[in-house]
C-alpha cells in the first residue's frame, strides 16, 4: 500500500495551488485530479480577473499552467477520483476509482463544488458560449448586453444586481410568483431600473448560432410561451459541494459544504484540510481558491512539523 506525507484530492487553482507549496515544502505531495481535471475554470473560455495573466488566458490554459507549476516543483498528478475514505485514525487511508490505496499522513480536500444545472441540451450546448454560472466571473463579457438570470434566491438577486451595473437589460426568470430571497435583496431588485423579474417563468430552450446565444425560450404559468433576445444566459440556482466521500467524517453544514476553523483550512479531523469551492460558500472565485490551497499547504505543512516535535519530546523524555 503505498504512503504519502500529503495527498490532495482534487485539481483547479486551490488543489494545485496547494500541491505547489507542499512540493516546495519538501511534502512530495500526490494529487488526484478528482472527476474534470482542472476543476469549473476549465468550462471558462476567458479569464480576466486573475492576477499575472495582463491580456486575460482561458480557463483550460491557466489550469495547464498551475499543473505545469506544480509538477515542476515534484508534485505526482495522477488522474483518478477519491470513491472512498477512512479518515478514523492517521495515516488516513483514501480508496482511488474504487480499487487503489493510498495512506496519507495529511489529506488536503479540495474537490470543489458542481453549480446547478436546468438540465437543457442547449444549456450543455452554449456551456462557455453564453451560458455561464458566475456573474462575477463572466459578466464583464456582457458589458452593455442584454442577460438573463435564473433563479429567486438570494444568489440570484447578487448576480442580477452585479450584472445591472454592467448590462443593457436583466431579466429575471423566477418560476414562482415570489423571490426566495432575503427582504433587503428582494427589495435591492425591484428598485434596479433596468431588471426585469419575469414571474411563473421557466425556460425551455436556450436558443443560439454558432457565435453563441442570442436567446431563450420561456414558458409562462398559463401555457404560453414567448422569446426574449438576450445573449448572456446566467445560472443562479445554487452548487452542489463535492464532499459526499468524505462527510461520513468531516463536518459538513446544511448544504454539504466543509466547515473550517475560523482563518485556517483545518477540519473537525486533525490533520485534515480543506480549500476551494468545497469549503467556500461565498466567494467561489478562482483567485479565493488559491489563496486557501495556500493555506492549506502551510496548514499541512505546519502539522507535521508539530507532530514531529511532539515525537521528539516524547522520545526525550524516554
Amino acid at each position: 500500500m503505498e504512503h504519502t506525507k500529503c495527498l490532495i484530492i482534487g485539481s483547479g487553482p486551490a488543489g494545485f495551488t496547494a500541491a505547489i507549496y507542499a512540493a516546495r515544502a519538501n511534502l512530495s505531495p500526490i494529487l488526484y485530479e478528482g472527476i474534470q481535471p482542472g476543476g469549473q475554470l476549465t468550462t471558462t473560455t476567458e479569464i480576466e480577473n486573475f492576477p499575472g495573466y495582463s491580456n486575460g488566458i482561458s480557463g483550460p490554459e491557466m489550469m495547464e499552467d498551475l499543473k505545469n507549476q506544480a509538477m515542476r516543483f515534484g508534485t505526482d498528478i495522477r488522474h483518478g477520483v477519491a470513491t472512498q475514505a477512512d479518515l478514523s485514525s492517521r495515516p488516513f487511508k483514501v480508496t482511488i476509482d474504487g480499487g487503489k490505496e493510498i495512506l496519507a499522513e495529511t489529506l488536503i480536500i479540495a474537490t470543489g463544488a458542481t453549480a446547478k444545472y436546468l438540465g437543457l441540451p442547449s444549456e450543455e450546448k452554449f456551456r462557455g458560449q453564453g451560458v455561464s454560472a458566475c456573474a462575477t466571473c463572466d459578466g464583464f463579457f456582457y458589458k452593455g448586453l442584454d442577460v438573463a438570470v435564473v433563479g429567486g434566491g438570494d444568489t440570484a438577486c447578487e448576480e442580477a444586481s452585479y450584472l445591472s451595473g454592467l448590462c443593457r437589460k436583466v431579466y429575471m426568470i423566477v418560476r414562482r410568483d415570489v423571490l426566495r430571497a432575503s427582504k433587503a435583496m428582494r427589495e435591492r431588485v425591484k428598485h434596479i431600473s433596468n431588471i426585469e423579474i419575469l414571474w411563473n417563468t421557466q425556460t425551455k430552450e436556450i436558443l443560439g448560432d454558432e457565435m453563441g446565444v442570442n436567446a431563450a425560450r420561456l414558458t409562462h404559468k398559463d401555457g404560453s410561451e414567448s422569446i426574449i433576445d438576450i445573449q448572456g444566459f446566467f445560472l443562479a440556482i445554487g452548487h452542489h459541494p463535492n464532499s459526499e466521500v468524505f462527510k461520513p467524517w468531516i463536518e459538513t453544514d446544511e448544504n454539504g459544504y466543509i466547515i473550517t476553523k475560523a482563518k485556517t483550512s483545518e477540519t473537525n479531523v486533525s490533520g485534515v484540510f480543506a480549500c476551494g469551492d468545497v469549503q467556500d460558500t461565498r466567494y467561489r472565485q478562482g483567485i479565493t481558491a488559491a489563496g486557501s490551497g495556500c493555506m492549506a499547504a502551510i496548514d499541512a505543512e505546519r502539522f507535521l512539523m508539530d507532530e514531529a516535535d511532539k515525537a521528539c519530546a516524547l522520545n526525550e523524555k524516554k
